[in-house]
């Protein structure tokens, strides 16, 4: 008998093998070495990954967002220069050191008697060793640092770069003709990636005191108070059709982003802007007035 002969008669009968299905494993080693050919290919193999249950929700929207950083620029991002909360350099190192209070903020663009002319970055942490220091500064110049000029069009993840080469942590927005569009800081560029980050100055949305009684018959709310909870609260009507909380249809009726201490009455209810940064609004002081 040949050795053709010697198979099995099955053997004749065989089909190809087919090619396996590659696990998510063997498919985001290909992504590594080349594939897939783009970005919403990776994306869509990452959330393949996630239904598999090998990673969790938050580190898909984590990864999805360190991948989508390389469309965007600092002009999708940037805190505009009308919600900027900028010093100017001819102020009282005293008046300056309230504002820095109020507002909450670490860091502060200083500006000359043009608003365009941005002569430095100053520190919350500077100006106070400034003020008490035995060798107090005479001015604010002499605590400024430079300020970073950057261009709207640059593109958030080389500007993620640059901020942790330089270890700067905020840069100046300048338009085409040279103007100051904004200001953009490391913390809303890993925004993109990790989702909203609050610090010790943004209040946490607690449903239990979205709405807090004071002593003096006032009420504290907080802006993202939805207005349906709010109208059951105190008994009102206002129309959540628009807007779906009480810090929205407040900031829609004063026209602009509120800054802290702004004053609005509607109806019988008299608000004043407790806390707002350069972002949002975050809280109200409510007082209701009886009913005539």
């Amino acid at each position: 008998m040949s050795e053709d002969d010697s198979r099995h008669p099955a053997d004749s009968d065989e089909k190809p093998v087919e090619k396996p299905h590659r696990s998510w494993l063997e498919r985001l080693s290909s992504a590594l070495s080349g594939e897939p050919s783009s970005r919403e290919d990776l994306i869509e193999l990452l959330r393949d990954v996630q239904a598999d249950g090998v990673i969790g929700s938050d580190t898909l929207r984590m990864m999805e967002g360190a991948v989508n950083i390389a469309d965007m620029t600092v002009g999708d991002v940037m805190v505009a220069r009308a919600q900027m909360v900028a010093l100017p350099a001819d102020a009282r190192l005293l008046d300056l050191m309230k504002q820095v209070v109020e507002s909450g903020h670490s860091r502060f663009p200083v500006h000359g008697e043009d608003k365009d002319e941005i002569l430095g970055i100053l520190l919350a942490k500077d100006l106070l060793r400034g003020v008490v220091a035995d060798n107090a500064a005479a001015s604010i110049h002499d605590l400024l640092r430079p300020a970073v000029l950057i261009p709207e069009s640059k593109n958030l993840n080389v500007l993620l770069r640059e901020f942790r080469q330089s270890r700067n942590h905020m840069a100046i927005v300048i338009d085409e003709y040279g103007g100051v569009a904004g200001l953009v800081t490391i913390e809303d560029v890993l925004e993109q990636i990790v989702g909203e980050i609050d610090d010790e100055h943004d209040d946490a949305a607690d449903q239990g005191t979205l709405i807090a009684a004071q002593a003096d018959g006032q009420f504290v709310v907080d802006a993202l108070t939805p207005i349906a909870d709010f109208n059951e609260r105190f008994g009102s009507t206002f129309d959540d059709d628009e807007y779906d909380t009480i810090g929205g249809l407040v900031t829609a009726e004063i026209g602009h982003l509120p800054e802290t201490g702004e004053e609005l009455v509607l109806d019988r209810f008299a608000f004043r802007i407790a806390r707002a940064d350069a972002r949002r609004l975050i809280a109200l002081q409510v007082r209701v007035h009886a009913d005539p």
